[in-house]
């Protein structure tokens, strides 16, 4: 069965996006601040990052089989412009699918079901790979039904102040995770990695 983990550029206080959904060129400057360069999926985007930032994100990439993200993100990147960087389908959990496409493609899959639903559907697209969620809210759900196995920090050199955290108001806390098991130093940005104790 496909591991689901999560992951954001996080900034040190916790925080993947600042006020008013702000601060993301300070968030990921370490996309663009080095001389590796990493194509993805969309005409015109290339990445240029560190070495070692470079090979995180090649694994990632290639381990990854699909992806569960909300409407919000939807809607505030156009769908992508129909297909994702990561060249992955994509699981969209919503309460309204848009009434302009199909409800599945090979692309995007609207889920209305639930959390569980939508972590099912990316389980079947994805085979063996992992199943990536959106941090947030999406992430937040994921972890309080138990179906969360990892979360992936690149951790920015920035305080935010406030906006959205990486994860909020759960349910139940504490919650235990075993690591770093993993730490890859970049420049502008350390990227961790954690178990979730079940």
């Amino acid at each position: 069965m496909s591991k689901v983990m999560t992951g954001a550029t996080m900034s040190i206080d916790g925080y993947i996006s600042g006020p008013n959904e702000s601060g993301f060129d300070h968030l990921f400057r370490w996309y663009g601040n080095g001389d590796v360069e990493t194509p993805t999926a969309m005409p015109g985007m290339t990445l240029r990052t560190s070495k070692a930032s470079a090979e995180h994100l090649r694994e990632l990439n290639e381990r990854t089989g699909a992806l569960v993200v909300g409407r919000h993100l939807y809607d505030a990147t156009n769908g992508w412009g129909g297909r994702h960087p990561m060249d992955v389908p994509v699981v969209v959990l919503t309460h309204r699918p848009p009434t302009d496409r199909p409800v599945a493609d090979e692309n995007f899959v609207f889920v209305t079901e639930g959390i569980e639903a939508a972590v099912a559907t990316a389980r079947e697209l994805a085979g063996d790979s992992w199943v990536v969620v959106n941090g947030g809210t999406i992430a937040r759900q994921c972890l309080e039904a138990g179906l969360l196995d990892e979360i992936h920090v690149d951790l920015a050199p920035v305080l935010l102040g406030s906006g959205t955290p990486f994860f909020s108001e759960l349910a139940t806390v504490p919650v235990e995770l075993v690591g770093p098991t993993r730490v890859v130093e970049g420049i502008g940005v350390t990227h961790l990695r954690y178990e979730v104790v079940r």
